[in-house]
């Protein structure tokens, strides 16, 4: 036990290190880029090899002597670099042979970051880099000194521009989430939501909708948002009469979108705005109208559903009302208003994130509700959260360093975009089929940021040379990274939103994709209308997204059956026609879709007004399931008061 605690306190103090190294870092200026990616690399993989140790499984924290030595080794590997900079600075690459030295440190590190990957995110990563090493060897005409120089000796391999947006970027925005979370703003975003949508139709859904997209936008993560907001919103949700599934389905899908939802998104963003060498701000800027449609449509399919199955708000004593949630929660926007504030007018990312999270305590400590989480203790606990939930992105992000270092040695990138090219024959919706397939594909064994940047290597410039403007090419890709989270079989949020709801897994995953299937639609709309990136004149970006808003709802009515009323089995195809009628521009595609949305929407009114029976199984109005139980099941289900107010 003394063993074990002491092994959690080292961990703990690397931990802290690592974020007041980042933090600090970005306050006075990085160093250069080697040293400051290789300490970040340091930190990550020591904390991994301690944290994740070999034998006694993930997460145990109780490192062997094995562990220690693999530790030992990667401050060799890494630190002989630093103690030999000026001698790596003035050589020559590729000209300058490595010496033995460097070759058998390159290999070390090579084998250390694949071991450490496997540890924090499971293998589908590194068995990519193996694959892509064996090729380089075998097919690819790479040697063994060549595969160092690019992996070790350089910043085109494992120490590249992935791993710089990991220890520039992504680390302030996990320990800005962290801090939020310590600080009591995640219950701003719970009240604010209940505040909102609590009361309307289907309320409770409405709530996670809100609630997932806010926190979401902050933790970048679909998986931890599902954990953090669905314990809350999932027992809600089967309280007021959603199903089980259905409930897992919600909470999933609005946890996924937050990577996708500005002011703040996910990692992989700011390796989008690396690849195009723009602000950060743009990428928001682009990616406002997608997240858009993302959202109309998941809200669209709660509120459906809900009036499709009789279902209604929450009573009145169970939700806190707007004005006492502004009034005892305001002090706690204070670090998001600062973000904003920071990006629009014209700081850096890292900076704008760096005052916003030191600001998270003192704002707390401004109101006497929320004045308890400032102590010592916690704002500890928020920087060894911050930098132990970087782990995964900083290892998945030296290991996609190594494929990416040998895409550029051997130009494989080229060839597989002509092999895209030329069996898409120049037929544009076929290669992004292939995109879609491949993105999901590599979604489902590794996190966003890594799944797209090996898209954007093997099958982005192959869309870019089928006519695809740049931003939407990269967009089509990361969305789908991101939508694996929720594709089944292996549906990460999913698996844990419907541990939360006890529902059946494979039923969870068809709610969901059901539900956020617009978000498979969403990327073919805005590559085809790139006035939906907000790229254009207003006119046309106006038209276009207001054609996709209504096609986005009328996806969600027709999937769910209801619109005006219930609708009839062929008014639901009509609105699927209409609604994919509507993501090819052109005058006939325009023409089917408007004729087919307006002789469903003609219909509904119609049948609305002659009256139509009320839905059966649903609650009455204010009223909760009787029996804490999921209509039309025998399964109970944990029941948890709301907490009113911040306070």
């Amino acid at each position: 036990m003394t063993y074990q605690r002491a092994v959690n306190g080292l961990a703990g103090a690397i931990a802290a290190a690592m974020a007041l190294y980042h933090m600090g870092v970005i306050a006075f200026a990085p160093p250069e880029a080697m040293i400051f990616r290789g300490t970040h690399l340091l930190f990550a993989i020591t904390l991994v090899f301690l944290i994740y140790p070999l034998r006694t499984g993930r997460g145990a924290s109780n490192p062997g002597p094995e562990d220690w030595a693999v530790v030992a080794l990667s401050l060799w590997a890494v630190g002989r670099l630093f103690a030999d900079y000026q001698w790596l600075v003035f050589r020559m690459p590729y000209i300058d042979d490595p010496r033995p030295m460097d070759v058998a440190g390159g290999v070390l590190l090579v084998l250390l970051i694949l071991e450490a990957t496997r540890r924090v995110i499971g293998w589908a990563l590194p068995v990519t880099a193996v694959a892509f090493l064996t090729w380089a060897f075998f097919f690819g005409g790479a040697t063994l000194l060549s595969l160092v120089d690019q992996l070790y000796l350089t910043t085109e391999g494992i120490f590249g521009s992935t791993l710089g947006v990991s220890a520039g970027y992504v680390v302030i925005f996990v320990l800005f989430g962290a801090f939020m979370e310590r600080s009591g703003v995640g219950r701003l975003f719970m009240d604010f939501a209940l505040a909102l949508t609590g009361r309307a139709t289907g309320g409770p859904g409405k709530v996670a909708v809100v609630s997932s997209s806010l926190f979401g936008s902050v933790s970048g993560s679909a998986v931890a948002n599902v954990m953090v907001t669905g314990q809350v919103t999932i027992p809600l949700m089967k309280r007021s009469g959603f199903r089980a599934p259905f409930a897992a389905g919600v909470e999933a899908v609005s946890s996924t979108g937050g990577q996708i939802m500005p002011p703040i998104m996910g990692a992989a963003a700011f390796v989008m705005a690396e690849f195009l060498q723009v602000s950060y701000l743009q990428v928001v800027t682009w990616a406002a109208g997608p997240a858009l449609l993302y959202y109309v449509a998941t809200f669209a399919a709660v509120h459906f559903e809900a009036k499709r199955t009789g279902l209604h708000g929450l009573p009145d004593d169970e939700v806190p009302r707007l004005r006492q949630v502004a009034t005892e929660g305001w002090h706690l926007a204070i670090p998001l208003i600062i973000i904003i504030a920071g990006l629009f007018g014209g700081f850096s990312a890292p900076l704008s994130a760096l005052v916003a999270t030191l600001a998270c305590f003192p704002a707390a400590a401004l109101r006497r509700g929320t004045r308890h989480t400032l102590s010592l203790a916690n704002l500890g606990g928020a920087m060894m959260d911050g930098a132990r939930n970087t782990l995964g992105i900083a290892m998945a992000c030296a290991c996609a360093g190594i494929v990416i270092g040998i895409i550029g040695l051997t130009g494989v990138g080229i060839t597989f975009t002509q092999i895209v090219v030329d069996v898409a024959q120049q037929s544009l919706l076929l290669a992004l089929l292939m995109t879609m397939v491949a993105g999901i594909v590599l979604g489902m064994g590794m996190p966003t940021t890594p799944a797209y940047i090996v898209m954007v290597a093997l099958l982005v410039p192959a869309l870019i040379t089928l006519g695809v403007v740049e931003p939407a090419a990269h967009l089509f890709a990361f969305y789908f990274a991101i939508l694996s989270a929720i594709t089944p079989p292996v549906a990460l949020a999913v698996f844990a939103a419907a541990g939360l709801a006890k529902s059946d897994l494979w039923a969870s995953g068809m709610a969901a994709v059901k539900i956020g299937a617009a978000g498979f639609i969403v990327p073919f709309m805005f590559v085809y209308q790139p006035a939906l990136l907000l790229i254009g004149d207003a006119g046309a970006i106006a038209l276009a997204v207001g054609s996709a808003v209504a096609g986005a709802v009328l996806l969600a009515a027709s999937l769910h059956g209801y619109l005006l009323a219930r609708m009839a089995l062929w008014q639901r195809a009509a609105g699927l026609t209409a609604a994919f009628a509507l993501i090819v521009p052109g005058p006939v595609t325009d023409t089917i879709g408007v004729l087919c949305a307006a002789a469903v929407v003609v219909a509904q009114m119609l049948q609305r007004r002659g009256g139509e029976p009320r839905a059966l199984g649903g609650p009455a109005p204010g009223k909760t399931v009787p029996g804490n139980t999921t209509p039309g099941s025998k399964e109970p289900m944990e029941s948890k008061p709301l907490s009113r107010g911040l306070g």
